[in-house]
């Protein structure tokens, strides 16, 4: 599709995107509990903008979670890459056709059962060897060559004949151990991408923006898996496609806490944008320099994804780092994005100095901490609470807080009773598919991030058909009464149940908090004394876990100052995001008033906030991301774009001297 050939969405196309994602924020607003931006300030405020997010934890809800937070922003519509597969599935496409998606065929979408079976030469992994097969007819070059149950696949180099052929990557472990013996196999024919191509470098120069999940499809691993190069090829093909487009990648970290549990909570972060030079571009033109500046944005593309994410190297390292980030802050609540911010640098300074001999008998003491938490079943932001031993005051705020969970029950229940019937079908739907998502990757680990898309789905389409049978069972009762409307009738119990079910959902909140906080009031009654070698265990880990941040924090980062004066307000990410939020509403306004007196539009209004220094963009909201900057090593950028702010040191330290008697309710 060339730039001529583009069509710019029409008014109803734009107004059929914003209604599907009005809805499905909605919805996603029951399911989460709380999703907050950070760093929305950086995303231009004009211009085409490639969002390249990651990790792809939450498959079909990440993409309208962004989309939905850029439009709040910014304005700007996104279209998303989504594979054609998933445009089929039902509920999944129909609700994508209404986000102006593109759509890619992968090649792995089209393995088909071929003829004989295959295995791999012992002495060459990169070898195969067909029994019975028809390479020559059958397979393509740099098409590809899989497994049956997605058990593996590889793209096929060389075709030397009917039963040989040479791969261009070896299998993984688990395809190599199959393939010991013959076994079945599947082949796909290469799948041509021009188009797909053209329609995002046509959408890029018309001005728009697309989002991209550049690992491919979507996962459970702490760790981001590797990026793919189509997002590179995308920025670098458009700026060559059109010289005058100005192309800006965003990084965009998802970072959930639990993102397949209900009414759990989000937080998107947006990077500073990254900025193509104009060599970049003309080595990309040069067929022998094509590659290399490829590989140099995708790094450059991979740094600005690590700044914004939090990434561990495996499950029980995430525990570790969200440990010593609780006992650090010594239990006081964080706003979430300062907790996403404290993780992914205790992560950093975790990996770096994991070998220490500190850092493991630090390891080995939080493990043991954690372990006896589990064994009380006890968060450990009750702790401390519990362990203040008061009989009467103790068992008072108890029996105040069970009778005061009873009248939250029994407020609740109604809506829980109505609502119940989604619950159970969600549940055993989303683990058929999370059973079925498992069974068909080798990358998921439980394939969490298959639940909450089908449970909302559930949501979506069968909670409206459960009112519609409560609502007729209400007029089947009332069907004696001549007097009352039958129409009015059926809305007003269709209304009022999805009312009760809604009251629920925040009598549910407060309720659930309550519940948490009875146990340790409860174990501080039966069990005094093992809460307090509990408390005595956390305030010396505590302590030490400071001290090793303390010692090891200005090694590792140029501008640690635990001691620093500077002074930084914790609510800067919302108060510059609620200052463009101002402007452009101020914008509006004196558009619309110009417009109605008839006047003649000018460039700049002097009554504008924007022309008063507070309200001026800051350097932070201009600074970006340059790829030239690639020459330092992978290491030496995420340190020197990540370093302890103050931001972080001020908030505790003055959490820890004024507010030591406040009691907070952990955020994880």
């Amino acid at each position: 599709m060339s730039s001529d050939q583009y069509e710019e969405p029409n008014f109803i196309t734009k107004l059929g995107y914003d209604l599907m994602l009005w809805l499905l924020s909605s919805v996603f607003n029951c399911f989460f509990r709380e999703i907050r931006p950070r760093g929305a300030f950086r995303i231009p405020k004009s211009g085409p903008c490639i969002f390249v997010a990651a990790p792809h934890a939450n498959q079909f809800v990440d993409p309208v979670i962004l989309m939905g937070q850029v439009k709040n922003e910014t304005n700007k519509r996104v279209s998303f890459l989504i594979a054609e597969k998933s445009m089929k599935v039902v509920g999944v496409g129909h609700i994508a056709r209404f986000a102006m998606p593109i759509g890619v065929k992968r090649p792995q979408d089209n393995l088909k059962t071929a003829t004989g079976e295959i295995s791999i030469d012992p002495s060459n992994p990169l070898k195969v060897i067909g029994h019975g097969t028809a390479f020559t007819k059958e397979a393509t070059v740099k098409g590809l060559i899989g497994l049956p149950n997605s058990k593996g696949n590889a793209e096929i180099a060389e075709i030397l004949d009917d039963s040989t052929l040479l791969i261009k990557k070896e299998f993984k472990k688990v395809a190599m151990d199959i393939l010991k013996s013959p076994t079945k196999y599947k082949l796909a024919d290469k799948v041509d991408q021009r188009q797909v191509y053209e329609k995002v470098f046509a959408h890029l120069s018309h001005g728009h923006s697309i989002g991209i999940f550049p690992e491919g499809g979507s996962h459970d691993r702490t760790d981001l898996l590797p990026l793919k190069a189509g997002v590179a090829i995308m920025a670098l093909g458009a700026m060559q496609h059109n010289p005058q487009t100005d192309v800006k990648i965003i990084p965009c970290g998802m970072n959930y806490f639990h993102p397949h549990k209900f009414r759990s909570r989000a937080v998107v972060e947006f990077g500073h944008p990254i900025t193509i030079p104009k060599d970049l571009v003309d080595r990309y033109n040069d067929p022998e320099t094509s590659k290399a500046a490829v590989q140099e944005l995708l790094d450059t593309i991979t740094n600005g994804l690590k700044a914004v994410t939090v990434t561990c190297p495996d499950y029980e390292t995430l525990m570790v780092v969200q440990a010593a980030r609780r006992l650090y802050t010594n239990e006081k609540t964080l706003p979430i994005p300062l907790i996403v911010e404290m993780n992914r640098r205790l992560v950093i300074g975790y990996n770096h100095y994991k070998e220490n001999p500190e850092i493991i008998e630090l390891r080995e003491k939080i493990m043991h901490y954690n372990e006896n938490l589990k064994r009380l079943h006890l968060p450990d932001h009750e702790v401390n609470k519990a362990a203040q031993f008061n009989f009467l005051k103790n068992l008072s705020i108890l029996i105040y807080r069970s009778l005061k969970l009873v009248l939250l029950l029994t407020l609740a229940l109604p809506g829980i009773v109505l609502f119940t019937p989604v619950f159970i079908v969600g549940k055993m739907y989303s683990n058929k598919k999370k059973r079925e998502a498992l069974a068909n990757s080798l990358v998921k680990i439980k394939a969490n991030d298959v639940v909450a898309t089908w449970k909302i789905l559930i949501g979506i389409g069968f909670a409206p058909l459960l009112y519609i049978f409560y609502s007729c069972v209400g007029l089947y009762y009332f069907r004696d009464f001549k007097t009352i409307n039958k129409f009015f009738l059926f809305w007003l119990i269709y209304i009022s149940g999805a009312t009760v079910t809604y009251s629920a959902l925040i009598f549910g909140d407060t309720g659930m908090d309550i519940l948490k906080s009875i146990r340790p009031i409860y174990l501080s009654l039966v069990t005094p004394q093992v809460l307090s070698e509990l408390k005595i265990e956390r305030k010396e880990l505590a302590e030490k876990i400071v001290e090793i941040v303390n010692k090891f924090g200005p090694e590792l980062f140029p501008d640690f100052d635990h001691l620093s004066k500077i002074q930084f307000d914790e609510t800067f990410e919302d108060k510059k995001t609620e200052e463009l939020r101002k402007r452009r509403r101020l914008k509006r306004k004196q558009e619309r008033a110009k417009a109605k007196e008839s006047l003649p539009s000018s460039d700049s209004d002097a009554e504008s906030l924007s022309n008063a220094p507070i309200f001026a963009n800051s350097s932070d909201a201009e600074s970006e991301y340059s790829v030239t900057s690639t020459s330092e090593t992978e290491g030496e950028q995420t340190i020197n774009s990540t370093g302890i702010s103050s931001k972080i040191r001020d908030t505790l330290r003055e959490r820890r001297i004024h507010d030591e008697n406040v009691n907070d309710v952990d955020d994880d």
